[in-house]
């Protein structure tokens, strides 16, 4: 699926009971002969992590504490390739993450312990518990976390997507905001469509932040493409609309927002599915 794998898919299973073991690979969605030389130049990779298959980012709350631990954004299929209908929720995890300098180079690595939540129903994201705190993470690295956008994006809203798997940037705009996406077996609602040239991602860029120009707040997570126009199959979702017309556009590329995180927090700043507005599948 051009939900976009890098070079194998991590079994959650694998995770949990082996280490991080990679899965076989499942298929290799990555382009081939990619020039990333120099696409690092004038985009900020603090923040941005490499999860040997995927990308990420080290994100908090708006109103999380210095000594909170953090917390790794992703997609859902950087864990696993979950069916529809799958969540998973507080479920232990062994997995590291290479993390970047402003200028995409290896600063060192963190790790976590949990997955809070990971679906690939009506969204396709990831949050990852890490064992460092906020500050731990400011004291060792030298920068604080990117920080979740509690609000809606807007179409027009300028974005770069910044993939710690390629250590490379892009930047374009919000086009407009997809109904329903179908993709093979998967639908995902409200998806961002971004403008093109600039947000051409490929391969690899999985679970790479949105993140709002000239700031660094996350306001979506990048997640597929239509890779050859072909229409609502593995590597080329398609757009459906509220009358259930279907259409497809290769070189469509879309993100799914990071709002609904917060709400489902409770008063304790925990995940609550349950809790009253959740916008979370459960």
């Amino acid at each position: 699926m051009k939900l976009y794998f890098g070079a194998a898919v991590l079994s959650f299973a694998a995770v949990s009971n082996a280490y991080a073991t990679q899965f076989p690979i499942f298929g290799n969605f990555l382009p081939e002969n990619v020039d990333t030389e120099g696409t690092e130049a004038g985009y900020d990779f603090r923040g941005i992590v490499d999860l040997s298959n995927c990308s990420g980012s080290i994100v908090r709350f708006d109103d999380s504490k210095d000594t909170d631990r953090a917390m790794v954004l992703s997609n859902g299929h950087c864990v696993d390739l979950l069916k529809p209908g799958v969540v998973v929720l507080n479920k232990a995890v062994r997995r590291s993450f290479i993390v970047l300098s402003q200028d995409a180079q290896k600063l060192g690595a963190v790790s976590a312990d949990k997955i809070l939540y990971a679906t690939m129903t009506s969204t396709d994201a990831s949050l990852f518990l890490l064992k460092e705190t906020f500050q731990d993470i400011e004291d060792k690295f030298g920068f604080k976390a990117l920080t979740l956008s509690r609000q809606a994006p807007n179409v027009g809203t300028s974005i770069e997507i910044i993939s710690g798997y390629w250590k490379r940037g892009y930047a374009c705009k919000i086009e407009t905001f997809v109904h329903t996406l179908k993709e093979a077996d998967w639908t995902f609602v409200n998806s961002i469509r971004y403008t093109r040239p600039g947000c051409n991602t490929i391969g690899g860029t999985s679970g790479s932040p949105v993140i709002e120009a000239g700031t660094r707040t996350v306001i979506a997570v990048n997640n597929t493409g239509n890779e050859s126009g072909k229409l609502c199959v593995m590597n080329n979702p398609c757009e459906v609309s509220e009358d259930g017309t279907r259409v497809a556009q290769k070189g469509y590329s879309y993100g799914q927002q990071t709002y609904w995180f917060y709400t489902c927090r409770n008063d304790a700043g925990e995940i609550d599915l349950n809790k009253t507005g959740c916008m979370l599948p459960k």
